[in-house]
Formats: structure tokens, C-alpha cells, sequence
């Protein structure tokens, strides 16, 4: 299984330029609304053309602009999940998923029966769409794919229209019946834990620019970019700057920092997950505290630095309900390793 993406397409906001290779079986694009994610997945599918480029799918070139090879979508054999799932209203979903049969009918029929068993659809064959749930449409639509038997799933938001219970449980579902079925998947969203959950390569999408991509575990370790930093979740994001080649100066922290790791020269902010501090940490410095909320399982504390500027944002620190006190600490930190060093990408550094 392998993927060799290298598109350009002007759009009206920005230039969408991507380049990426993976035989991962799950590669995951996480960025916001509007940055590029589904355009990509439609150049891919050959739903929509770049002005230049080569898409490669197993060896099999699907575009080429040099050599003017541009497949068609039938002839790409892609599956493509569209956000809204695409189902046939007049169809039952029976009839939704048969349509992309690919072999006679009674080899179709027992293959079916199948996926109804395996997509927990059974006794829905005969229903129509509109009397179907999110997830039961989203299996059928699914299905549907699968029938056709594509060389690469491609899922754009499959699960943003399901509520948050039934969404974790579809991911599990359809993360095993994809390894299962040993498809190359390629998904894009913008719900970081989604993204970690269900994704062996990531990439983050900035205006049409893919800014990182590594293994998935890699890139939650050290996102690179502010703007991949706040996308995986790093709530404390501040500028910082080289000051040699182990030393960093933190300005709004009024801190000064020697490292045992090399300081980037293109240095330009810093981050630090909120559940990463706490009282015995490598660097420890005077807290005053602003407010605290409780969740199920944690307390979410606002803090500053007494170092800190007036004109900074408060720090969010996230204490597990297993870690809490009786009452918190005069002094805060936090560990060389769980600083996020972001280097220069793009202007909004």
C-alpha cells in the first residue's frame, strides 16, 4: 500500500499546495475549517483536478499533469465517504449499498449479508435513509464503499455529524474493520483526538500548506508550529526567543531558561499542555492563582506566573482527579521534555 501525493491548485483564499508519500494503512489531515483538508481528498479521488501535480496509488499513476494523465474517478477505484454520506433517499439500504456491486448478483447478495452482519445493519435492509440514524446511514454509506471493493478509503469528517458517545464507539468500529479489511485509509478532520485515535501518519493543513507530517505519536510530541502546536491542543502557547544555542528568553513569562537540548535559532514561541505542570517539576517558579472548574474527572486551574506581564493570557492547568490535594501549590512548573519548542513557519509567529 503506498500513496505519493504532489498537487498544487490555486483557490480563491489561498494556493493549496501538498506533498506527502505514506504506505501507513491510516494516514490522518488535521486542520480547521476551510484550510484545504476536503479539496485534497477530492484531487485525490479525481472529483476535482490540481493545476499541476502527480497523485501515484499503489504504483499506478492517477494524474500526471507533465505527461497530461488524469484518470477518471471509476477508473482511480477510490472510495470516497463524503461528510453527508451521499445515500440515495429513494433507495432502501439494500438497494444503496448493491449499487456498486462488482460482481454478479449472488456473489454480490452473500457478500451483503456480510457486510449487514459485520456494520450491525441487519434488519435494516429495507429501510430507507430518512428512517435511519447518523450511524446507521454513515455504516450504509460505508458499506456501500466497501462493495465496490476501492484500493484506497478516503473519509472526509465521517463522524462530525454523530454526538460524541456514538461517535468514540464508530471510530473503535470502523478503526477494526478497516485494519480487518487491510484498506489504506486516508481521513481528514479537525478533532485532534479523532486525528490521535485513528491515525499511524498525520499531517497538519494551514491555508492549503501542509506544515507538518510525521507518525501520529511523533507529531503530538513536538507539533514544530504554533499553528500545529494549537491544533493538537496546546492551550499555553507564548513568544519566546534563542538566546544560545541551550538557552531560551520567555518574555511575558519573564523567564530565562538553560536546556540540555539544542534551542532552535529560528526559535519563536513555546508551548505547554495544560496536564503537563505541577508542583515537582524541573522548573518551578511563584503562582498566584485566578479561578478553578471542575470537571467529571478534573480541575481545570487558571494561573499566572508572578514573573509574569500584566498584558499576558493566564495559564490553563489541567489537574487529573487522581492528583489533587487538599490545596495548590505556591509554585508552579513544568519539565524540560514537556516543552513544546515552535519554530518559525509562517507569519502569524
Amino acid at each position: 500500500m503506498s500513496l505519493t501525493v504532489r498537487i498544487r491548485k490555486k483557490l480563491s483564499h489561498f494556493t493549496l499546495d501538498v506533498s506527502f508519500q505514506t504506505d501507513a494503512g491510516f494516514t490522518v489531515f488535521l486542520g480547521a475549517s476551510g484550510c484545504g483538508k476536503s479539496m485534497t481528498l477530492k484531487c485525490i479521488a479525481g472529483l476535482e483536478k490540481p493545476d499541476e501535480g502527480y497523485i501515484e496509488l499503489n504504483g499506478r499513476v492517477l494524474f500526471d499533469s507533465q505527461n497530461k494523465i488524469d484518470l477518471s474517478p471509476q477508473q482511480r477505484h477510490v472510495g470516497y465517504l463524503f461528510q453527508n454520506y451521499a445515500l440515495f433517499p429513494n433507495m432502501t439500504v439494500r438497494e444503496n449499498i448493491m449499487v456498486s456491486r462488482h460482481k454478479d448478483r449472488a456473489e454480490a447478495e452473500a457478500e451483503l449479508r456480510e457486510y449487514l452482519k459485520l456494520l450491525q445493519l441487519e434488519g435494516y435492509e429495507d429501510k430507507y435513509p430518512a428512517f435511519l440514524s447518523g450511524g446507521q446511514q454513515q455504516r450504509t454509506a460505508l458499506a456501500r464503499i466497501l462493495m465496490s471493493r476501492p484500493e484506497i478509503l478516503l473519509l472526509d469528517e465521517p463522524f462530525t455529524a454523530l454526538d460524541a458517545h456514538l461517535r468514540e464507539r464508530l471510530q473503535m468500529e470502523m478503526k477494526e474493520l478497516l485494519e480487518k479489511y487491510g484498506q489504506q485509509v486516508i481521513m481528514v478532520t479537525h478533532d485532534r483526538d479523532e486525528a490521535y485515535r485513528m491515525g499511524q501518519d498525520a499531517g497538519v493543513l494551514d491555508e492549503g500548506r501542509l506544515t507538518v507530517f510525521k507518525p501520529v505519536k511523533e507529531l503530538y510530541a513536538d507539533p514544530e508550529y504554533v499553528n500545529a502546536a494549537r491544533l493538537i491542543g496546546c492551550k499555553n502557547i507564548t513568544a519566546a526567543r534563542c538566546t544560545g544555542e541551550h538557552s531560551l528568553h520567555i518574555p511575558e513569562w519573564g523567564m530565562d531558561l538553560q536546556l540540555r537540548r539544542t534551542v532552535p535559532r529560528n526559535l519563536c514561541a513555546v508551548g505547554i499542555k495544560a496536564h503537563y505542570f505541577g508542583p515537582d517539576r524541573q522548573f518551578v517558579f511563584p503562582v498566584q492563582y485566578c479561578g478553578t472548574m471542575e470537571d467529571p474527572f478534573e480541575t481545570i486551574v487558571r494561573f499566572r506566573f508572578r514573573s509574569q506581564l500584566n498584558t499576558s493570557s493566564d495559564i490553563w492547568w489541567k489537574i487529573p482527579e487522581s492528583e489533587k490535594t487538599g490545596s495548590l501549590p505556591d509554585s508552579v512548573g513544568f519539565n524540560e521534555e514537556d516543552l513544546l519548542l515552535l519554530r518559525e513557519e509562517t507569519e502569524s509567529c
